[in-house]
C-alpha cells in the first residue's frame, strides 16, 4: 500500500471536510452575530491560526518563495476581493438556507473558469462547457426554489455575488501560487479580516461577545486556515488536478451537515437542482482527472529477409487518454500490429 499517497487523499478529504462546516456553524451563528462582523473574526482566525504556525516554518522558507514587490498588485487585489466576497456570503446565508448556500458554492467554479477564459485566455474542454452550463442551470433553479429556500430573495444573488467574486480572487492568487502558502494566509486572513472589521464598524454593526469572537475565530482557523493547509499538503502528493477533484465534494457535505444538525428541509425543486449540481461536478471531476487526445508515434522496425536487413519507419496516431498523476505513466503497444503492417518478417 502507498501510505504517502493515501496520506494526501486522507489531507485532501478533510480540506473538503473543513470547509464544508463554515456555512452550517455560520449559520447557526449568524443568529446573534451581524454578517460583517462574523466574514471579519472568520479571516482573523484564518490568518492568525496559519500566521502562528508560520512562525514555526518561517525560518526553514526559502527567501525566494517570499512574496516581492511585483507581486504587490495580486496580493492587494487578493486582499480586496476576499473583504468583499465573505461579506456577501454571510448575508446571503443570514437571508437563506445553509443546505442553499453550500450548493451555490458551486457557481465559484464557473466563475473562476470563465473569468480564465475571458481575461487570462485560458481554454476550455467541450466536457467543462457541459459542466458549467449544468452548474448554472443549478443555481438558476435554487434561485427560484420557492418557499423555504431563496425565492430569488437577495440572498441568492449575495451568495452568487460572493462566489463571482471569489472566482477574480482565485485568478488573482493563482498569480502568486508559487510563493509561500503561509505567508499568504496569513496575508490573506489578516488584511481581508481588518478590511472586514473597518467596515462592520462603519456600518454601525453590533460587536459580538467575546464567546462568540472566540468560537468564530476557531471557525474561521478550521474552515478556511486547516482546510488550505491540508489542501496543499494533499497538492504535494497528488498535485493540483486531484486535490482540486476531491476537494469538489465539500458542497455536498455541506448539505448533508445542514440536513442532519440544521434540520433543513429539501424542496422537490432543490432535489432536481442537487441532481443537477451532482451532474455538473462529476463533469468537472473527469475534466480534471482526465485528458484525451492524439498521440504521434514514429516506429523503427528492423528484419531480415532473403539474407538482407531491412528497416522501415511507421508512423501513426491513436487516441490516448491521460490519467493525471505525479508518476509517469507509460503504454505498450501490441507487436501483432506492427507485424502486420509491415506483412511479413519479426521485429525486434
Amino acid at each position: 500500500m502507498d501510505y504517502k499517497k493515501l496520506n494526501a487523499i486522507i489531507y485532501a478529504i478533510l480540506a473538503a471536510l473543513f470547509y464544508a462546516v463554515n456555512i452550517p456553524c455560520s449559520k447557526l451563528l449568524l443568529s446573534d452575530v451581524p454578517p460583517t462582523f462574523m466574514a471579519a473574526f472568520l479571516y482573523f482566525g484564518a490568518g492568525s491560526g496559519v500566521g502562528l504556525m508560520y512562525i514555526f516554518h518561517f525560518k526553514k522558507e526559502p527567501s525566494d518563495e517570499r512574496l516581492s514587490k511585483k507581486d504587490v498588485p495580486y496580493t492587494l487585489a487578493m486582499v480586496a476581493l476576499d473583504i468583499i466576497a465573505p461579506i456577501l456570503l454571510m448575508a446571503g446565508v443570514k437571508l437563506g438556507t445553509a443546505a442553499n448556500a453550500s450548493l451555490l458554492g458551486n457557481f465559484e467554479i464557473v466563475a473562476t473558469t470563465l473569468i480564465a477564459f475571458g481575461i487570462f485566455k485560458e481554454k476550455i474542454s467541450s466536457r467543462l462547457w457541459g459542466a458549467i452550463s449544468l452548474v448554472t442551470i443549478a443555481s438558476i433553479i435554487l434561485s427560484f426554489s420557492g418557499e423555504g429556500s431563496f425565492s430569488f430573495s437577495i440572498g441568492s444573488a449575495f451568495v452568487i455575488g460572493a462566489t463571482i467574486c471569489w472566482g477574480l480572487e482565485n485568478n488573482c492568487t493563482r498569480k502568486i501560487s508559487e510563493k509561500s502558502t503561509y505567508e499568504i494566509v496569513t496575508i490573506k486572513g489578516l488584511g481581508s479580516g481588518m478590511g472586514s472589521l473597518m467596515v462592520a464598524m462603519i456600518l454601525g454593526e453590533a460587536m459580538p461577545g467575546v464567546m462568540y469572537i472566540a468560537a468564530i475565530m476557531l471557525l474561521g482557523y478550521i474552515a478556511y486556515g486547516l482546510s488550505i493547509f491540508t489542501y496543499v499538503r494533499a497538492q504535494k502528493t497528488l498535485g493540483a488536478a486531484k486535490t482540486s477533484a476531491y476537494y469538489a465534494v465539500a458542497p455536498f457535505i455541506g448539505v448533508v451537515i445542514s440536513a442532519i444538525f440544521l434540520k433543513e428541509r429539501f424542496t422537490a425543486v432543490f432535489i432536481v437542482a442537487l441532481v443537477i449540481m451532482i451532474a455538473g461536478t462529476v463533469l468537472i471531476v473527469r475534466d480534471t482527472l482526465i485528458h484525451s487526445h492524439k498521440h504521434a508515434h514514429a516506429h523503427t522496425i528492423t528484419h531480415t529477409h532473403d539474407g538482407s536487413t531491412h528497416t522501415h519507419v511507421i508512423e501513426h496516431t491513436h487516441d490516448h487518454v491521460h490519467v493525471i498523476s505525479e508518476e509517469k505513466h507509460g503504454h505498450t503497444h501490441g507487436i501483432e500490429e506492427l507485424e502486420s503492417a509491415l506483412g511479413h518478417g519479426s521485429a525486434s
